[in-house]
């Protein structure tokens, strides 16, 4: 109410809070729901908002038939070919009542697909998930998630300095020691934090790939890039680019380089060991890359990283950010209340809209900025900068 007092009624604001009202009164009605449900013109709109709501309900348990048919390896069974309830209890280590439980559960989602008389065979979304090695492995990780929004609320109530069991996990990605008793724990997880990124890396790099022409460049910098997944990727494509890679020393010792490296790009690669939220960022570059790490980091340290970048880059000079962003078209869901969440657990962070980012870009120093198109903008979004 006292929202409401605040706006003129008359105003766009307020003419809009009048249909929102109006709207959620009519659509919460009994008698409404009833009508709309029986009517043949509107049923099916019925039916696929009620369908929506149940999801919301039962969302929790859809991501648990995911994960549990991945752990598993019921996807990797049911890739090599059709095979009955008995061969799948086998390789799930269950019984046959469980196991005919849960591939019901997984053909209901589409991750399997019923064949009659016990035969299973894998299902679209299936075959879409177990081609992608990256959704793979943040579907094993996410038992990390689920672990810290048991009770959601606390989570929000906590302060988020307090350890939890994503933040113990992305130490690495807020520039930080691991808090671990031993080097030999120290480099296990760092090893932990760059197989994943390195694996889940795929799907941004092709986004980015198909949006940016890298071969306009002589000299490209990539901070944040791990063991150099991104940096490769972009290598092959753009095979005249001079490359150059940014993180902690323990991240950065694991980049294949010399004779265990690609020998395609090896030669035109330079580690450049540091943490760029503290370490000036090395000169002579003239495309710099933020791959998913800006939205890992609070305003402050990302704003400091960005100013970092513009000191590093010459006159002209390129930065381009690739990054899921909230807001994305279709990708909303993905955006504000999967990775907000998500980065809330994690303990720093935050999914921001392109004009956010755009903001942030000016405080900078950067002269100008745009967004680019990409294929899927829920996977990751796009933007180029100019120093």
């Amino acid at each position: 109410m006292e929202m409401s007092t605040k706006l003129d009624r008359t105003s766009s604001s307020g003419l809009r809070l009048r249909w929102i009202a109006w709207r959620n009164r009519v659509l919460a009605s009994p008698r409404f729901q009833h009508w709309a449900a029986a009517f043949p013109l509107t049923r099916p709109v019925a039916r696929a908002r009620a369908r929506r709501v149940f999801d919301l309900v039962a969302g929790f348990a859809y991501a648990q038939v995911l994960a549990a048919c991945v752990e598993a390896g019921l996807l990797d069974l049911l890739a090599q070919g059709p095979c009955d309830t008995g061969t799948a209890a086998r390789q799930a280590g269950l019984g046959a009542a469980a196991t005919e439980r849960l591939l019901r559960a997984a053909a209901a989602l589409g991750l399997a697909e019923s064949l009659g008389d016990g035969c299973w065979a894998l299902g679209t979304e299936g075959a879409a998930l177990h081609a992608n090695a990256g959704a793979l492995a943040m579907i094993r990780h996410h038992a990390l998630l689920y672990a810290d929004l048991a009770d959601p609320l606390a989570l929000l109530r906590a302060d988020r300095r307090e350890p939890t069991a994503l933040s113990g996990f992305w130490t690495y990605a807020r520039g930080q020691a691991p808090a671990l008793g031993s080097a030999d724990n120290g480099r296990a997880a760092a090893a932990n934090y760059s197989a994943l990124m390195a694996a889940s890396q795929a799907m941004v790099s092709e986004q980015l790939l198909a949006a940016y022409r890298f071969a306009r460049h002589n000299t490209m910098l990539d901070v944040g890039g791990g063991t150099g997944a991104f940096v490769r990727a972009v290598g092959s494509a753009a095979p005249a680019l001079r490359l150059g890679l940014f993180d902690l020393p323990q991240v950065v010792a694991g980049a294949p380089t010399g004779p265990a490296g690609d020998s395609r790009i090896a030669p035109r690669l330079t580690l450049h060991p540091g943490n760029f939220l503290s370490d000036p960022l090395p000169h002579g570059y003239d495309l710099v890359t933020l791959v998913r790490i800006l939205h890992d980091h609070d305003d402050a340290p990302a704003l400091h990283l960005l100013r970092a970048v513009h000191a590093a880059l010459p006159p002209g000079g390129t930065l381009l950010i690739g990054e899921p962003l909230a807001g994305a078209p279709g990708g909303a869901a993905m955006g504000d209340a999967y990775f907000g969440l998500y980065l809330w657990a994690m303990g720093s962070g935050r999914p921001r809209r392109s004009d956010e980012l755009g903001a942030m870009l000016t405080r900078a120093g950067f002269r100008h900025w745009r967004q680019l198109p990409t294929h899927l903008p829920l996977v990751c979004g796009a933007i180029v900068a100019r120093a």
